[in-house]
């Protein structure tokens, strides 16, 4: 049995903008251009261990790396994404903890940054104020890419909204979670240093230490980034769109795989549910997902 929740879910305050024009298609081109600048990279990490197996990739690393990216990858997608975004489900307060830590070591940002900026992504969904649209760059082949850019990485390094707190004021209310998304930087260090550490205990040497901490830590943040954010960028670029919705999502089966179900995008974004508002408790007409 799960505990009832002891806050109702605080939405964003800011209205959604005026309905805009829904983004054109990319072209058939730049939509195989970024699924090879996507898969490419992915294929040098896979195939690596191919040329290193038995002195620098062995089961153990291999067993560390799954392991690793399962956990992680699906801290982000079943605990940052379903459980604290969009308030799938509810659980105790120890396995909320839990899932933080398991999300924050995805190294993808801290619990209340990674909420507030998802949550405003859905507010304002494939418009100039989605924080990692690929549209809106302007016309023309470059500035499509440069739109993939922007939406697979690119947006790190734009400042974030100064509003963002408002965003999370469900999840401040509660003081658990305040630690654990003050205590990020820990939880990044506690990643890498549980592989290593367990490659070392089963190879019961330092050789063993350093390929866990490469295999389960580094490689696997590596595949977890890029899989995690080919969502932002790939799914909503490249793929099939069986539902109506009001943006570009897409479904994307590879990256449904991949991303432990975060690929079927456009499913997600047409399948919304309301949000519950701050003022007395009712629901929205809004969406968050």
């Amino acid at each position: 049995m799960s505990e009832v929740a002891e806050n109702p879910v605080v939405s964003p305050e800011a209205e959604l903008p005026s309905p805009t024009s829904v983004p054109e298609n990319a072209s058939l081109s730049v939509r195989l251009v970024t699924l090879l600048v996507i898969i490419g990279p992915l294929l040098g990490v896979l195939s690596a261990p191919l040329f290193v197996w038995g002195w620098g990739f062995d089961w153990t690393d291999f067993g560390l790396l799954l392991t690793m990216y399962v956990l992680t990858a699906l801290g982000i997608t079943v605990g940052f994404h379903r459980l604290f975004v969009h308030r799938s489900f509810e659980t105790y307060t120890w396995v909320k903890f839990i899932w933080a830590i398991l999300g924050s070591m995805a190294v993808q940002g801290s619990l209340f940054q990674w909420v507030g900026l998802h949550r405003r992504h859905h507010q304002f969904y494939d418009t100039p104020q989605d924080p990692h649209t690929p549209h809106h760059q302007g016309s023309g082949v470059l500035y499509l890419l440069r739109g993939f850019w922007h939406a697979h990485l690119g947006w790190f390094f734009v400042k974030d909204p100064p509003d963002l707190d408002r965003y999370v004021k469900d999840l401040n209310a509660s003081k658990p979670l305040r630690v654990a998304s003050a205590l990020f930087p820990l939880w990044v260090d506690l990643g890498l240093a549980l592989p290593a550490i367990l490659g070392g205990v089963i190879a019961r040497s330092w050789g063993g230490f350093w390929t866990g901490m490469i295999w389960g830590g580094l490689v696997r943040v590596f595949l977890v980034h890029h899989v995690t954010w080919s969502v932002n960028s790939a799914c909503h670029l490249w793929g099939r769109q069986p539902y109506k919705s009001n943006d570009m999502s897409r479904n994307n089966a590879l990256f449904g795989i991949l991303a432990l179900e975060e690929g079927w995008h456009n499913t997600h974004h047409a399948f919304q549910l309301p949000l519950v508002t701050d003022s007395g408790g009712g629901r929205s007409t809004r969406a968050i997902g």
